[in-house]
Protein backbone atom coordinates (compact mmCIF):
# COMPACT_ATOMS: atom_id res chain seq x y z
CA UNK A 1 0.00 0.00 0.00
CA UNK A 2 1.48 3.84 -1.16
CA UNK A 3 2.26 5.57 2.26
CA UNK A 4 0.84 9.43 1.89
CA UNK A 5 4.56 10.63 2.05
CA UNK A 6 5.77 8.35 -0.79
CA UNK A 7 3.45 10.27 -3.20
CA UNK A 8 4.95 13.46 -5.62
CA UNK A 9 4.52 16.54 -4.49
CA UNK A 10 1.96 17.06 -7.40
CA UNK A 11 -0.60 13.83 -7.00
CA UNK A 12 -0.73 15.31 -2.96
CA UNK A 13 -1.87 18.79 -4.01
CA UNK A 14 -4.12 16.98 -6.60
CA UNK A 15 -5.82 14.82 -3.54
CA UNK A 16 -6.66 17.92 -1.42
CA UNK A 17 -7.79 20.26 -4.51
CA UNK A 18 -10.40 17.25 -5.42
CA UNK A 19 -11.59 17.02 -1.81
CA UNK A 20 -11.94 20.23 -1.43
CA UNK A 21 -14.21 20.61 -4.72
CA UNK A 22 -15.41 17.14 -5.08
CA UNK A 23 -18.68 17.62 -3.10
CA UNK A 24 -19.79 20.58 -5.65
CA UNK A 25 -19.32 17.69 -8.09
CA UNK A 26 -21.33 15.13 -7.08
CA UNK A 27 -23.77 16.96 -5.57
CA UNK A 28 -24.29 20.01 -8.34
CA UNK A 29 -25.74 23.20 -7.13
CA UNK A 30 -28.44 24.77 -8.04
CA UNK A 31 -27.91 28.16 -10.10
CA UNK A 32 -27.14 30.89 -8.09
CA UNK A 33 -25.26 28.57 -4.73
CA UNK A 34 -22.25 28.08 -6.63
CA UNK A 35 -20.34 31.78 -5.21
CA UNK A 36 -22.58 30.96 -1.80
CA UNK A 37 -21.18 27.24 -1.47
CA UNK A 38 -17.52 28.02 -2.60
CA UNK A 39 -17.67 31.28 -0.05
CA UNK A 40 -18.22 28.80 2.75
CA UNK A 41 -14.96 26.40 1.14
CA UNK A 42 -12.83 29.49 1.25
CA UNK A 43 -13.73 30.17 5.28
CA UNK A 44 -12.63 26.10 6.33
CA UNK A 45 -9.21 25.46 7.17
CA UNK A 46 -7.41 22.45 5.49
CA UNK A 47 -4.37 20.64 6.09
CA UNK A 48 -1.54 20.92 3.92
CA UNK A 49 -0.25 18.28 1.59
CA UNK A 50 3.15 19.07 2.74
CA UNK A 51 4.14 20.48 5.69
CA UNK A 52 0.60 19.43 7.71
CA UNK A 53 -0.15 23.14 8.90
CA UNK A 54 -3.47 24.68 8.84
CA UNK A 55 -4.02 26.69 5.25
CA UNK A 56 -6.94 28.11 3.91
CA UNK A 57 -7.75 29.22 -0.03
CA UNK A 58 -9.20 31.92 -1.74
CA UNK A 59 -12.78 31.97 -3.39
CA UNK A 60 -11.54 32.74 -6.52
CA UNK A 61 -9.01 29.57 -6.54
CA UNK A 62 -11.35 27.11 -5.29
CA UNK A 63 -13.62 28.32 -8.44
CA UNK A 64 -10.84 27.87 -10.59
CA UNK A 65 -10.72 24.40 -9.30
CA UNK A 66 -13.97 23.69 -9.49
CA UNK A 67 -14.58 24.70 -13.15
CA UNK A 68 -11.54 23.17 -14.29
CA UNK A 69 -12.64 19.31 -12.38
CA UNK A 70 -15.76 19.85 -14.29
CA UNK A 71 -14.31 20.54 -17.73
CA UNK A 72 -12.25 17.60 -17.28
CA UNK A 73 -15.22 14.50 -17.25
CA UNK A 74 -13.03 11.34 -17.74
CA UNK A 75 -10.01 12.23 -15.12
CA UNK A 76 -10.86 15.59 -13.07
CA UNK A 77 -7.64 14.42 -10.06
CA UNK A 78 -5.01 14.90 -13.02
CA UNK A 79 -6.56 18.17 -14.39
CA UNK A 80 -6.27 19.28 -10.61
CA UNK A 81 -2.31 18.57 -10.88
CA UNK A 82 0.19 21.41 -10.65
CA UNK A 83 1.79 21.74 -14.20
CA UNK A 84 4.86 20.61 -14.23
CA UNK A 85 7.68 22.65 -14.36
CA UNK A 86 10.20 22.30 -17.90
CA UNK A 87 13.04 20.91 -17.09
CA UNK A 88 16.41 21.06 -18.39
CA UNK A 89 14.91 22.31 -22.20
CA UNK A 90 16.24 25.61 -21.12
CA UNK A 91 13.45 27.58 -21.91
CA UNK A 92 14.00 30.75 -19.65
CA UNK A 93 17.20 30.63 -20.88
CA UNK A 94 18.13 32.87 -23.98
CA UNK A 95 20.64 30.61 -26.41
CA UNK A 96 23.84 33.07 -25.79
CA UNK A 97 23.36 31.82 -21.86
CA UNK A 98 23.05 28.27 -22.87
CA UNK A 99 26.19 28.27 -24.81
CA UNK A 100 27.97 30.22 -21.96
CA UNK A 101 27.13 27.55 -19.02
CA UNK A 102 28.34 24.26 -22.27
CA UNK A 103 31.63 26.25 -22.86
CA UNK A 104 31.64 27.10 -19.20
CA UNK A 105 31.68 23.74 -17.70
CA UNK A 106 33.55 21.77 -20.60
CA UNK A 107 36.80 23.86 -19.94
CA UNK A 108 35.88 23.59 -16.02
CA UNK A 109 34.20 20.22 -15.42
CA UNK A 110 35.15 19.98 -11.85
CA UNK A 111 33.86 23.29 -10.34
CA UNK A 112 30.63 22.98 -8.44
CA UNK A 113 27.70 25.00 -8.78
CA UNK A 114 27.75 27.75 -7.18
CA UNK A 115 31.56 28.71 -8.35
CA UNK A 116 29.65 28.20 -12.47
CA UNK A 117 26.98 30.56 -11.17
CA UNK A 118 29.65 33.36 -9.32
CA UNK A 119 31.83 33.07 -12.92
CA UNK A 120 28.77 33.68 -15.00
CA UNK A 121 27.57 36.65 -13.64
CA UNK A 122 30.87 38.16 -13.84
CA UNK A 123 31.52 37.21 -17.22
CA UNK A 124 27.64 37.58 -18.67
CA UNK A 125 26.34 40.09 -15.89
CA UNK A 126 24.08 39.90 -13.05
CA UNK A 127 21.19 40.93 -15.88
CA UNK A 128 21.58 38.18 -17.88
CA UNK A 129 22.78 35.25 -15.28
CA UNK A 130 19.45 33.00 -14.19
CA UNK A 131 19.13 32.64 -10.71
CA UNK A 132 21.22 29.90 -9.09
CA UNK A 133 18.20 27.56 -8.45
CA UNK A 134 17.86 27.94 -12.18
CA UNK A 135 21.08 27.20 -13.35
CA UNK A 136 21.42 24.30 -10.61
CA UNK A 137 18.31 22.37 -12.51
CA UNK A 138 19.28 23.12 -15.74
CA UNK A 139 22.99 21.89 -15.18
CA UNK A 140 21.23 18.74 -13.42
CA UNK A 141 19.05 18.20 -16.35
CA UNK A 142 21.48 17.74 -19.12
CA UNK A 143 23.79 15.76 -16.64
CA UNK A 144 26.89 18.30 -15.96
CA UNK A 145 27.52 17.05 -13.14
CA UNK A 146 30.51 18.24 -10.81
CA UNK A 147 33.82 15.75 -11.95
CA UNK A 148 36.14 15.05 -9.78
CA UNK A 149 39.55 15.08 -10.22
CA UNK A 150 41.44 11.61 -10.91
CA UNK A 151 43.78 10.05 -8.56
CA UNK A 152 45.68 8.69 -11.56
CA UNK A 153 46.16 10.51 -14.83
CA UNK A 154 47.65 7.73 -16.36
CA UNK A 155 46.72 6.32 -20.25
CA UNK A 156 44.29 3.38 -18.26
CA UNK A 157 43.05 5.59 -15.62
CA UNK A 158 41.66 8.44 -18.33
CA UNK A 159 40.79 5.07 -20.55
CA UNK A 160 38.50 4.11 -17.66
CA UNK A 161 36.97 7.28 -16.94
CA UNK A 162 35.76 7.45 -20.64
CA UNK A 163 34.72 3.89 -20.13
CA UNK A 164 32.71 4.75 -17.27
CA UNK A 165 30.79 7.22 -18.79
CA UNK A 166 29.57 5.92 -21.83
CA UNK A 167 28.58 2.43 -20.41
CA UNK A 168 26.00 1.74 -17.66
CA UNK A 169 26.69 0.29 -14.70
CA UNK A 170 24.93 -2.77 -13.22
CA UNK A 171 24.66 -5.31 -10.75
CA UNK A 172 24.99 -8.84 -10.62
CA UNK A 173 24.77 -11.75 -8.45
CA UNK A 174 25.42 -15.38 -9.65
CA UNK A 175 22.67 -18.01 -8.81
CA UNK A 176 24.27 -20.49 -6.92
CA UNK A 177 26.37 -20.38 -4.03
CA UNK A 178 30.72 -21.00 -4.68
CA UNK A 179 30.24 -20.29 -8.05
CA UNK A 180 32.20 -17.07 -7.78
CA UNK A 181 34.04 -15.73 -4.76
CA UNK A 182 35.79 -11.72 -4.35
CA UNK A 183 39.19 -11.61 -2.91
CA UNK A 184 40.69 -7.85 -2.27
CA UNK A 185 42.87 -6.75 0.66
CA UNK A 186 41.87 -3.58 2.53
CA UNK A 187 44.14 -1.04 4.10
CA UNK A 188 43.13 -0.71 7.67
CA UNK A 189 42.12 2.89 9.00
CA UNK A 190 44.89 2.34 11.77
CA UNK A 191 48.37 1.40 12.23
CA UNK A 192 49.96 -1.30 14.63
CA UNK A 193 53.16 -0.87 16.49
CA UNK A 194 55.49 -4.22 15.48
CA UNK A 195 57.96 -5.74 18.09
CA UNK A 196 60.94 -4.03 16.47
CA UNK A 197 59.32 -0.65 17.06
CA UNK A 198 58.08 0.16 13.59
CA UNK A 199 54.09 1.69 12.99
CA UNK A 200 52.80 -0.99 9.84
CA UNK A 201 49.35 -0.48 8.65
CA UNK A 202 48.05 -3.89 8.75
CA UNK A 203 45.81 -5.14 5.70
CA UNK A 204 42.59 -6.93 5.86
CA UNK A 205 42.61 -10.06 3.46
CA UNK A 206 38.90 -11.47 2.53
CA UNK A 207 37.36 -13.70 0.51
CA UNK A 208 33.66 -12.99 0.03
CA UNK A 209 31.14 -15.69 -1.33
CA UNK A 210 29.25 -13.68 -4.23
CA UNK A 211 25.54 -15.22 -3.86
CA UNK A 212 25.53 -15.65 0.13
CA UNK A 213 28.05 -12.59 0.84
CA UNK A 214 29.29 -15.46 3.36
CA UNK A 215 33.33 -14.44 4.53
CA UNK A 216 35.12 -17.75 3.37
CA UNK A 217 38.08 -16.41 4.81
CA UNK A 218 39.52 -13.02 6.60
CA UNK A 219 43.03 -12.50 8.01
CA UNK A 220 44.99 -9.32 8.64
CA UNK A 221 48.64 -9.16 7.63
CA UNK A 222 51.70 -6.66 7.55
CA UNK A 223 51.94 -6.92 3.61
CA UNK A 224 50.28 -7.34 0.35
CA UNK A 225 52.18 -10.27 -1.42
CA UNK A 226 51.61 -13.43 -3.35
CA UNK A 227 52.59 -14.84 -0.46
CA UNK A 228 49.87 -13.46 2.22
CA UNK A 229 47.32 -13.58 -0.52
CA UNK A 230 48.30 -17.70 -0.52
CA UNK A 231 48.28 -18.44 2.85
CA UNK A 232 44.93 -16.51 3.34
CA UNK A 233 43.39 -18.41 -0.24
CA UNK A 234 44.46 -21.89 0.61
CA UNK A 235 42.76 -21.63 4.40
CA UNK A 236 39.45 -20.50 2.76
CA UNK A 237 39.64 -23.42 -0.16
CA UNK A 238 40.15 -25.50 3.40
CA UNK A 239 37.17 -24.25 5.12
CA UNK A 240 34.43 -23.70 2.39
CA UNK A 241 35.69 -26.22 -0.40
CA UNK A 242 36.86 -25.32 -4.06
CA UNK A 243 34.89 -22.60 -5.86
CA UNK A 244 33.95 -22.39 -9.56
CA UNK A 245 36.15 -19.11 -9.85
CA UNK A 246 37.75 -16.19 -8.13
CA UNK A 247 37.06 -12.73 -8.95
CA UNK A 248 40.45 -10.14 -8.19
CA UNK A 249 41.11 -6.78 -9.12
CA UNK A 250 44.76 -6.22 -11.10
CA UNK A 251 47.10 -6.17 -8.18
CA UNK A 252 50.94 -7.20 -7.89
CA UNK A 253 49.48 -10.10 -5.00
CA UNK A 254 46.70 -11.10 -7.50
CA UNK A 255 48.71 -11.44 -10.85
CA UNK A 256 51.77 -13.02 -9.54
CA UNK A 257 52.79 -16.44 -11.53
CA UNK A 258 52.23 -18.12 -8.04
CA UNK A 259 48.56 -17.24 -7.82
CA UNK A 260 47.50 -17.79 -11.67
CA UNK A 261 49.39 -20.62 -11.87
CA UNK A 262 47.82 -22.57 -8.43
CA UNK A 263 44.67 -21.18 -9.84
CA UNK A 264 44.99 -23.15 -13.08
CA UNK A 265 45.92 -26.46 -11.12
CA UNK A 266 42.89 -25.99 -8.73
CA UNK A 267 40.84 -25.71 -11.79
CA UNK A 268 39.22 -22.25 -10.52
CA UNK A 269 38.65 -19.43 -13.35
CA UNK A 270 40.57 -16.39 -12.11
CA UNK A 271 38.63 -13.25 -13.70
CA UNK A 272 40.37 -9.86 -13.01
CA UNK A 273 38.24 -6.84 -12.86
CA UNK A 274 38.80 -3.77 -15.45
CA UNK A 275 42.09 -1.69 -14.45
CA UNK A 276 41.16 1.73 -12.16
CA UNK A 277 37.48 0.25 -11.99
CA UNK A 278 36.66 -0.74 -8.21
CA UNK A 279 33.00 -0.10 -8.59
CA UNK A 280 33.24 -3.92 -10.45
CA UNK A 281 34.01 -5.16 -7.05
CA UNK A 282 31.30 -3.17 -5.36
CA UNK A 283 30.36 -6.40 -2.73
CA UNK A 284 33.93 -6.11 -1.22
CA UNK A 285 33.53 -2.33 -0.74
CA UNK A 286 30.73 -2.59 1.22
CA UNK A 287 32.05 -5.33 3.54
CA UNK A 288 35.47 -2.71 4.06
CA UNK A 289 32.57 0.13 5.39
CA UNK A 290 30.86 -2.41 8.16
CA UNK A 291 34.61 -3.63 9.08
CA UNK A 292 35.66 0.02 9.95
CA UNK A 293 32.31 1.00 10.81
CA UNK A 294 31.98 -1.60 13.06
CA UNK A 295 35.10 -3.82 13.87
CA UNK A 296 37.66 -0.90 14.06
CA UNK A 297 34.61 1.37 15.61
CA UNK A 298 34.76 -1.10 18.47
CA UNK A 299 38.44 -1.21 19.17
CA UNK A 300 39.49 2.94 18.78
CA UNK A 301 39.48 2.74 22.29
CA UNK A 302 42.16 -0.22 23.09
CA UNK A 303 45.59 1.56 23.14
CA UNK A 304 48.00 -2.15 22.89
CA UNK A 305 46.30 -2.83 19.15
CA UNK A 306 48.29 -5.36 18.10
CA UNK A 307 47.76 -7.95 14.92
CA UNK A 308 46.74 -11.45 16.87
CA UNK A 309 44.11 -9.30 18.48
CA UNK A 310 43.12 -7.28 15.73
CA UNK A 311 42.52 -10.83 13.69
CA UNK A 312 40.44 -12.79 17.05
CA UNK A 313 38.07 -9.41 17.18
CA UNK A 314 37.66 -9.77 13.06
CA UNK A 315 36.61 -13.72 13.52
CA UNK A 316 34.59 -13.14 16.53
CA UNK A 317 32.44 -10.20 14.77
CA UNK A 318 32.27 -12.45 11.40
CA UNK A 319 31.14 -15.48 12.95
CA UNK A 320 28.95 -14.10 15.66
CA UNK A 321 27.60 -10.95 14.03
CA UNK A 322 27.77 -10.35 10.58
CA UNK A 323 27.17 -14.02 9.26
CA UNK A 324 24.17 -13.71 11.15
CA UNK A 325 22.41 -10.32 10.84
CA UNK A 326 20.05 -9.54 8.57
CA UNK A 327 21.41 -8.46 4.99
CA UNK A 328 18.91 -6.31 3.38
CA UNK A 329 19.51 -6.98 -0.78
CA UNK A 330 19.29 -10.85 -0.52
CA UNK A 331 16.69 -10.91 2.16
CA UNK A 332 18.32 -12.83 5.06
CA UNK A 333 21.30 -13.45 6.71
CA UNK A 334 24.48 -14.66 4.78
CA UNK A 335 24.90 -17.87 6.47
CA UNK A 336 20.95 -19.38 5.82
CA UNK A 337 21.38 -18.18 2.34
CA UNK A 338 24.85 -20.39 2.14
CA UNK A 339 23.38 -23.38 3.32
CA UNK A 340 20.25 -23.08 1.23
CA UNK A 341 22.72 -23.59 -1.82
CA UNK A 342 22.35 -24.56 -4.84
CA UNK A 343 26.08 -25.71 -4.35
CA UNK A 344 28.56 -25.93 -7.27
CA UNK A 345 31.62 -26.10 -5.02
CA UNK A 346 34.31 -29.11 -5.01
CA UNK A 347 35.82 -31.36 -2.37
CA UNK A 348 38.47 -29.63 -1.34
CA UNK A 349 42.22 -31.15 -1.96
CA UNK A 350 45.14 -31.91 0.72
CA UNK A 351 47.46 -29.22 2.24
CA UNK A 352 50.35 -30.84 -0.05
CA UNK A 353 48.48 -30.34 -2.71
CA UNK A 354 47.36 -27.02 -2.15
CA UNK A 355 51.26 -26.07 -1.30
CA UNK A 356 52.24 -27.89 -4.09
CA UNK A 357 49.82 -26.33 -6.47
CA UNK A 358 50.81 -22.10 -5.64
CA UNK A 359 54.42 -22.42 -7.08
CA UNK A 360 55.89 -21.05 -10.29
CA UNK A 361 58.05 -23.62 -13.43
CA UNK A 362 61.25 -22.02 -14.08
CA UNK A 363 64.17 -23.45 -16.60
CA UNK A 364 67.52 -23.87 -15.85
CA UNK A 365 71.01 -24.82 -17.36
CA UNK A 366 72.90 -27.56 -14.84
CA UNK A 367 76.84 -27.19 -14.86
CA UNK A 368 78.38 -29.85 -16.28
CA UNK A 369 81.19 -29.20 -13.60
CA UNK A 370 79.65 -30.22 -10.40
CA UNK A 371 76.02 -30.90 -11.47
CA UNK A 372 74.23 -28.12 -9.87
CA UNK A 373 71.89 -25.18 -11.14
CA UNK A 374 71.53 -21.44 -9.35
CA UNK A 375 68.37 -20.84 -8.25
CA UNK A 376 67.72 -17.36 -6.68
CA UNK A 377 71.11 -16.78 -5.83
CA UNK A 378 71.20 -20.45 -4.51
CA UNK A 379 72.98 -23.58 -5.45
CA UNK A 380 71.29 -26.59 -5.84
CA UNK A 381 72.88 -30.10 -6.14
CA UNK A 382 70.70 -32.21 -9.61
CA UNK A 383 71.22 -36.04 -8.82
CA UNK A 384 73.79 -38.01 -11.21
CA UNK A 385 70.57 -39.98 -12.80
CA UNK A 386 69.65 -36.95 -13.99
CA UNK A 387 73.46 -35.34 -14.82
CA UNK A 388 72.58 -36.27 -18.76
CA UNK A 389 70.15 -33.44 -18.58
CA UNK A 390 71.44 -30.03 -20.15
CA UNK A 391 68.68 -28.07 -19.22
CA UNK A 392 66.19 -29.20 -16.43
CA UNK A 393 62.98 -27.45 -15.02
CA UNK A 394 61.91 -26.56 -11.78
CA UNK A 395 59.31 -26.00 -9.83
CA UNK A 396 58.88 -23.40 -6.56
CA UNK A 397 57.59 -20.76 -4.83
CA UNK A 398 59.99 -17.44 -4.73
CA UNK A 399 59.46 -17.13 -1.11
CA UNK A 400 60.16 -20.86 0.14
CA UNK A 401 63.19 -22.37 -1.58
CA UNK A 402 63.05 -25.31 1.30
CA UNK A 403 60.68 -27.11 -1.43
CA UNK A 404 62.35 -27.17 -4.82
CA UNK A 405 61.19 -30.23 -6.87
CA UNK A 406 62.97 -31.88 -10.67
CA UNK A 407 59.96 -31.95 -13.05
CA UNK A 408 59.88 -33.65 -15.86
CA UNK A 409 59.25 -31.51 -18.97
CA UNK A 410 57.17 -33.99 -20.70
CA UNK A 411 54.82 -35.96 -18.27
CA UNK A 412 55.34 -32.80 -15.49
CA UNK A 413 55.38 -35.54 -13.09
CA UNK A 414 57.71 -34.49 -9.79
CA UNK A 415 61.32 -36.48 -10.13
CA UNK A 416 62.94 -35.77 -7.11
CA UNK A 417 62.82 -32.90 -4.77
CA UNK A 418 66.49 -30.97 -4.53
CA UNK A 419 68.79 -30.19 -1.86
CA UNK A 420 70.88 -26.37 -1.41
CA UNK A 421 74.28 -27.38 -2.35
CA UNK A 422 76.20 -28.12 1.14
CA UNK A 423 79.75 -27.39 0.27
CA UNK A 424 81.18 -28.10 4.44
CA UNK A 425 79.41 -31.48 3.92
CA UNK A 426 81.11 -32.25 0.54
CA UNK A 427 84.19 -30.85 2.36
CA UNK A 428 85.00 -34.94 4.04
CA UNK A 429 86.42 -35.82 0.16
CA UNK A 430 83.79 -39.25 0.03
CA UNK A 431 82.17 -39.36 -3.23
CA UNK A 432 79.26 -41.58 -3.97
CA UNK A 433 79.12 -43.39 -7.10
CA UNK A 434 77.62 -41.98 -9.87
CA UNK A 435 73.90 -43.30 -10.35
CA UNK A 436 73.60 -45.37 -13.97
CA UNK A 437 71.70 -43.08 -16.56
CA UNK A 438 68.98 -44.99 -18.11
CA UNK A 439 70.60 -45.47 -21.37
CA UNK A 440 71.25 -48.66 -23.17
CA UNK A 441 74.99 -49.43 -23.91
CA UNK A 442 75.85 -49.58 -26.93
CA UNK A 443 76.65 -53.16 -28.48
CA UNK A 444 80.70 -54.46 -29.33
CA UNK A 445 81.47 -53.67 -32.34
CA UNK A 446 81.61 -56.44 -35.30
CA UNK A 447 85.00 -57.47 -36.63
CA UNK A 448 86.41 -56.62 -39.81
CA UNK A 449 86.27 -54.11 -42.34
CA UNK A 450 83.01 -51.88 -42.57
CA UNK A 451 79.93 -52.91 -45.13
CA UNK A 452 80.51 -49.54 -46.64
CA UNK A 453 84.77 -49.96 -47.12
CA UNK A 454 83.84 -53.46 -48.49
CA UNK A 455 81.73 -52.21 -50.75
CA UNK A 456 84.02 -49.48 -52.03
CA UNK A 457 86.71 -51.74 -52.55
CA UNK A 458 84.46 -54.61 -54.75
CA UNK A 459 83.75 -52.12 -56.81
CA UNK A 460 86.85 -50.34 -57.40
CA UNK A 461 88.28 -54.02 -58.11
CA UNK A 462 85.94 -54.44 -60.59
CA UNK A 463 86.65 -51.49 -62.61
CA UNK A 464 90.03 -53.27 -63.58
CA UNK A 465 92.07 -50.54 -63.08
CA UNK A 466 95.62 -50.68 -62.07
CA UNK A 467 96.96 -50.45 -58.76
CA UNK A 468 97.00 -46.46 -57.81
CA UNK A 469 100.44 -46.63 -56.13
CA UNK A 470 103.52 -48.93 -56.15
CA UNK A 471 105.01 -50.48 -53.29
CA UNK A 472 108.02 -50.04 -51.53
CA UNK A 473 110.85 -52.79 -51.96
CA UNK A 474 112.34 -52.06 -48.72
CA UNK A 475 109.35 -52.73 -46.86
CA UNK A 476 108.44 -56.10 -45.44
CA UNK A 477 104.55 -56.50 -45.56
CA UNK A 478 103.44 -56.25 -42.50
Amino acid sequence: MTELHDLPVRDRWARLRFAIVGPLLAAPPEPGQVRELITALAARRWRHPVTGDDIQFGRSTIERWFYQARKAVHDPVASLRNRKRPCGAGASLSPQTVQAIRVQYREHPGWTCQLHYDNLKVSLGEASVPSYTTLRRYLRAQGMYRERKPRHTSTGAMLARDRLEKLEVRSFEVEHVNALWHLDFHHGSRKLLTHDGQWVTPMLLCVLDDRSRVVCHAQWFLDETARSLIHGLTQAFQRRGRPRALMTDNGAAMLAEETTAGLLALGVLHQTTLPYSPYQNAKQETFWARIEGRVMAMLEGEPNLTLELLNQATHAWIEREYHHAHHSEIGGTPLKRYLAGPDVGRECPSSDALRAAFRIDVTRTQRRSDGTVSLAGTRFEIPSAYRHLQRVRLRYARWDLSRVDLIDADSDAVLRPLRPLDKAANADRQRRRLDAINVEPPPASAPGIAPLLRKMLADHAATGLPPAWIPADWQEEA
